[in-house]
Parts: C-alpha cells; sequence; structure tokens
C-alpha cells in the first residue's frame, strides 16, 4: 500500500478549520444523471443534502428473517466474545456487530440486492466493494447514543480512505421513531471537512466503538452547520432505508423508550478508492472494521 498525499489532514495537535469538500459528492457525469433507478431530481437532492430516504424501501415481511438473525445473535454468548462484537460499556448489551455480512449468508446476499447495487453505482460511477457492514443495537432504555461524526474523517485517518467516494446504506430493521433513538443527519454538512483535533493513540477503535471521543467536530463547526441546515432524524417502518454519503454528519440520542431500536448499515465504497496506509500513523485497523482483503466487484444477486 503506498502512502497518498493527505488531502484531508485531522487528528492534530492545533486547530484547523473547517474547508470546502475536494470531490465531488454525485460521480455520475451531468449528461448521466438519469440513468439509474433514481430520478435526477434525486440525485440532485443526494447531491445538496447529502442523504436520500425512502420509506418502506423493503418490504417489511422480508424484514422478519432478518430481525429472527438478529434476535438469535443477541442471545449468542460465543458471539458475544468475538472481537467484531462491541458491547456498551461496563454492560453486556450488545452495541455493535460488525463484519455482520461475512457471519451471516442471508445479509451477505442483501448487500446484493439489485436495486440497492443499481442506486449506488448510479451515484458513485463505479463498481463498488463492501468497505464495513455492522448492525447497530439499541435496547429498549438501555441503548446509548452516538456522538455527532463524519465516517470519512474516521475512515480517512484511521483507515486510509483516500477520498470522498463512498456511502452508508443504513437499513431500518426495527420501527424507527422519535424515542427510539433514530439516526440524525445535517443536511448540507457533507459540503464541508472539518479536521478534528487530539494525536489517534494505537488501538483506538477499542475505546471509539464504545463512547467516540476522538473525531467528534467543534461545537463551533457543528452549531455553524445546524444554524444553517437544522438536524433531520428520518422515520418510518422496518424495511425503510437512508443512504448517506460519507462526509455527511450523523449521530443518534440513546434510546429512552421501551421500543428496541436496531439498523443495519452496508459501507459501500468505489474500487477506484481503495484503502492506503492510515493516515493517522498508526496501523491498519482490523479487517472486521476495514476491508483490506476483497476488493472485487460485487456482483448483484
Amino acid at each position: 500500500m503506498s502512502r497518498h498525499q493527505d488531502l484531508f489532514p485531522t487528528r492534530l495537535e492545533r486547530k484547523l478549520g473547517m474547508f470546502e469538500r475536494l470531490d465531488p459528492v454525485v460521480h455520475t457525469p451531468e449528461e448521466r444523471l438519469g440513468e439509474g433507478p433514481l430520478s435526477e431530481d434525486q440525485v440532485r437532492e443526494f447531491d445538496e443534502r447529502g442523504f436520500l430516504f425512502f420509506d418502506s424501501f423493503f418490504d417489511k415481511a422480508e424484514m422478519e428473517k432478518f430481525i429472527e438473525e438478529l434476535q438469535e445473535y443477541e442471545e449468542d454468548e460465543d458471539l458475544k466474545l468475538s472481537e467484531g462484537t462491541i458491547l456498551e460499556p461496563g454492560k453486556e448489551e450488545i452495541r455493535s456487530i460488525f463484519g455482520i455480512h461475512e457471519i451471516s449468508e442471508r445479509f451477505d446476499r442483501l448487500t446484493r440486492d439489485p436495486h440497492l447495487l443499481k442506486i449506488v453505482r448510479q451515484l458513485l460511477d463505479s463498481d463498488v466493494y463492501i468497505h464495513q457492514s455492522r448492525i447497530n443495537y439499541k435496547p429498549g432504555f438501555k441503548g446509548k447514543g452516538f456522538n455527532w461524526h463524519s465516517d470519512f474523517e474516521t475512515w480517512h485517518s484511521e483507515d486510509g480512505m483516500p477520498r470522498m467516494r463512498c456511502l452508508s446504506c443504513s437499513i431500518v430493521m426495527t420501527d424507527n421513531n422519535e424515542f427510539n433513538g433514530p439516526l440524525m443527519l445535517i443536511p448540507g454538512s457533507h459540503k464541508y471537512f472539518i479536521p478534528c483535533v487530539g494525536r489517534t493513540p494505537e488501538d483506538n477503535y477499542k475505546e471509539s466503538l464504545k463512547i467516540q471521543d476522538l473525531g467528534v467536530p467543534d461545537g463551533a463547526s457543528l452549531t455553524r452547520l445546524m444554524n444553517d441546515n437544522f438536524i433531520e432524524a428520518p422515520k418510518g417502518p422496518a424495511g425503510s432505508l437512508i443512504i448517506f454519503e460519507c462526509n455527511t454528519l450523523h449521530g443518534s440520542n440513546a434510546n429512552m423508550s421501551c421500543w428496541p431500536r436496531s439498523n443495519l448499515f452496508f459501507v459501500y465504497n468505489s474500487v477506484h478508492n481503495t484503502l492506503t496506509e492510515p493516515f493517522c500513523g498508526n496501523k491498519p485497523r482490523p479487517e472486521f472494521l476495514a476491508n483490506r482483503k476483497n476488493w472485487e466487484p460485487l456482483k448483484p444477486v
């Protein structure tokens, strides 16, 4: 792996101001914007806001087998001991399971859903592979929140992702409502990169996946973006879908309700944007967090 020029300096000792992104949001040329399942209006919305929401993208009945499987994982004591399973701090509840598509054939097939892949390719104008997959659990009353962050800031710094040619598909596995900690996003925040302060210690992921302190934007930058663009929290039944750009700022509150909230995340990266050495200077994170072995383009199933 070669060292690329660092165009997005972050995790430094001194604060740098946020600056406009250097990469396009939609990589498909203007004349081909409508060549895919998304309308030109939808593509332009993604370009402008940094995310799209599809209510009931998958039929709720389709999700039942996935939900049953996830419930089995919650009760699997061996899985809780796996390095890719993150528990809530000081507790036995599962916070996240990483590499879910490698654990489950059913979830692996879902990464190759033809309609989903066509949308991803339309936006990235490229073949893609799975950079990371995970399920985030938030059990009723006990599920903790996630601080505001840009995924790209972490993937660039700690994984060596060179450019912003990547996106996440979040599939709602249990109904998301305003009370059980839905995903929150700041529209338009993807247009700016916010450098974060603080050197990254080795094996930072062991703590950051439980409580993220490094890689969290400063309050002044967040305030400016929130005042300019507000905050949105798409909500819907199981099977709904949120597609968001890798640099879109997002987070979520704790689950204050009795209703569990589980969201599945597939991260699709362009085959032209494969990982180099981590820009923070540390050793690469484990494979379950950052795929460095299998960059073969996904084929629809």
